[in-house]
């Protein structure tokens, strides 16, 4: 067989081949328009995946956060300077006001109170002497025995002497006063919050010792914003969230500071917890967080949870025709409604949504607008 005739049924072949494949490719095309696409399934949503917009009264809160701080707390400091020679309680330790807790080393402090006192019993013999001199020098001056110059220096030695004797009493009281001074004793009672020196140091005139703190009251440190501080008032009530508790804390404005801090510019708002169960055990130093309720009104409010940032306007998803519908809103105030059992975060909705609108919580997680949904029997229509 020639070389061309080869090649002429190579070429036949092939073409042949292609022919039979477009055919196939134009059957499988065919048969899968015929068949039709399944569904899918919609995403069923439970109870607490969903929520109503509801109009109701919320109370407009302002976020605070700051640490706890004892009411009333003090520093032991030395009155003298001295060795420590007692120190008698440690951290946590309870004291009572008065109580004697320390003592600095008071060697020195007594002997020098002995020599005040031995100067004060010198200046009043000094002082017998020139009373008696004096009244002897008025007899014999009434006599004529000495002139009037005279009786007037016994005058002046008299004052003179009690002089003396007056200020040797005050060196005696003070070298007293510091005598007791070297006594340590608490100021308030509380609890030992820390205890700064050992026995055997030796410290200075108003180094501190000891630090006392009165757990009894404690108060959160607030500073507030200056734009958000005109809706203050002594006496507003605020709930607060411990570290490390979790029932929240009840709580009261007790003041408001008259001046702004320093470069901040925020205001400083001292809020006093109320006396419960919740509070028993909190220390001082404890972070806290919490709201203030400025302002009550009717507004139309979702959960905060369903509130979504992750476009350019906030929005929320709603249930709408067994799909999830975005719907940009606008949001308010925050503060807390009950969706549910108890009550949690919510967020007003100034526009954007009606009353009955069923919108999506975030525990639903991020679904695509159009994503089909199911609403269990049991959730809120």
């Amino acid at each position: 067989m020639s070389r061309r005739l080869r090649w002429a049924l190579a070429v036949a072949v092939l073409l042949a081949l292609a022919v039979v494949g477009g055919r196939m490719a134009m059957l499988r095309k065919a048969q899968a328009a015929a068949t039709p696409v399944a569904a899918p399934l919609p995403i069923e949503l439970s109870a607490g995946d969903v929520a109503a917009a509801r109009r109701t009264e919320l109370g407009a809160t302002l976020a605070v956060t700051g640490s706890l701080k004892a009411v009333d707390s003090a520093f032991v400091k030395a009155r003298v300077a001295a060795e420590v020679a007692q120190l008698g309680v440690r951290e946590g330790d309870r004291v009572a006001a008065g109580q004697l807790i320390g003592r600095l080393d008071d060697t020195e402090f007594r002997w020098k109170l002995k020599q005040a006192e031995d100067q004060a019993s010198a200046a009043e013999a000094q002082l017998e002497i020139a009373q008696k001199t004096l009244d002897n020098n008025k007899a014999l001056v009434d006599q004529g025995f000495i002139s009037k110059t005279a009786l007037d220096t016994s005058v002046s030695s008299a004052n003179g002497a009690h002089a003396s004797l007056q200020a040797a009493k005050a060196a005696a009281e003070i070298a007293r006063k510091s005598v007791r001074d070297c006594e340590i004793r608490a100021p308030i009672a509380g609890l030992v919050s820390q205890r700064v020196v050992q026995v055997g140091e030796r410290v200075a005139v108003d180094a501190k010792l000891v630090e006392i703190v009165d757990l009894s009251r404690l108060e959160l440190e607030a500073a507030v914003p200056p734009e958000d501080v005109i809706g203050l008032r002594v006496g507003q009530t605020a709930k607060l969230q411990v570290d490390g508790l979790a029932e929240p804390v009840a709580a009261r404005i007790a003041r408001i500071a008259p001046s702004t801090q320093s470069g901040t510019r925020a205001v400083m708002a001292y809020l006093q917890l109320l006396p419960g169960p919740a509070a028993a055990g909190l220390r001082q130093g404890l972070f806290a967080r919490g709201s203030i309720e400025v302002a009550r009104r009717s507004a139309l409010v979702v959960p905060a949870s369903a509130l979504r940032f992750d476009q350019a306007r906030p929005y929320v998803l709603v249930a709408a025709g067994g799909k999830a519908v975005r719907r940009p809103v606008v949001a308010g105030a925050r503060g807390e409604v009950g969706f549910g059992a108890a009550p949690e975060a919510a967020v007003e909705v100034a526009e954007g949504l009606a009353e009955g609108d069923i919108v999506l919580r975030g525990s639903v997680g991020a679904l695509r607008e159009g994503t089909a949904i199911q609403l269990a029997s049991s959730s809120p229509r």
